[in-house]
């Protein structure tokens, strides 16, 4: 008789951990997907072009052996020209040819794409369709959470609303791939989700 008891018990214990599972099953955002499904489809094919792919490839052949030291300095003397409004950093960068191509991009994007731009190895700006905030993203979660983490997947960020314009926005990275398959850098786009 005690081994019946047994039995039900484990039953028991058994359809209540399949009813209820101990860790709550968490759906991602809706955004989620739709902004994933946007950057596989559209923004990942407009990064591996040859203007782009060479554009990375140049930097990280000169910026190589740069210290984190040198990249603090660099990202430092970037958003003090930015503060002070005196661009001479983000002027050199916007008129290179990938920041043009990807300023093309973003206007041709019908408002989707807020902002796009391509970092080197060390997370270092190449090109930028619009003034970013700073120069170095290495030490942020769009270059941390992809290529410093040997990661293949889109890093999608969390959804905030905009209080200039009211868009609702989010910011994708996902790690930029060479001909041969080897990480170069990373791509960023700030997506209106809205516009999607």
């Amino acid at each position: 008789m005690a081994r019946w008891g047994h039995i039900g018990a484990v039953v028991t214990v058994g359809l209540a951990t399949f009813l209820f599972p101990l860790a709550p099953v968490r759906a991602e955002p809706a955004y989620i997907p739709l902004v994933r499904d946007y950057v596989e489809k559209q923004v990942r094919p407009m990064v591996e072009t040859p203007l782009v792919l060479k554009a990375i490839a140049e930097q990280n052949a000169k910026f190589g052996n740069v210290s984190e030291m040198d990249m603090r300095v660099l990202d430092e003397t970037y958003r003090s020209e930015v503060d002070q409004h005196q661009l001479h950093m983000v002027t050199l960068l916007l008129d290179k040819s990938v920041s043009h191509y990807l300023k093309a991009r973003q206007d041709t994007s019908q408002g989707a794409i807020l902002e796009f731009f391509v970092t080197d190895s060390q997370g270092l700006n190449v090109g930028q369709s619009t003034v970013t905030a700073d120069y170095w993203q290495g030490d942020e979660e769009k270059y941390l959470r992809t290529f410093a983490n040997s990661s293949r997947e889109i890093f999608i960020d969390r959804a905030e609303r905009n209080e200039s314009t009211q868009n609702l926005e989010t910011q994708a990275s996902f790690v930029v791939m060479d001909e041969e398959n080897r990480p170069i850098g990373v791509a960023i786009v700030t997506i209106a989700i809205d516009a999607l």
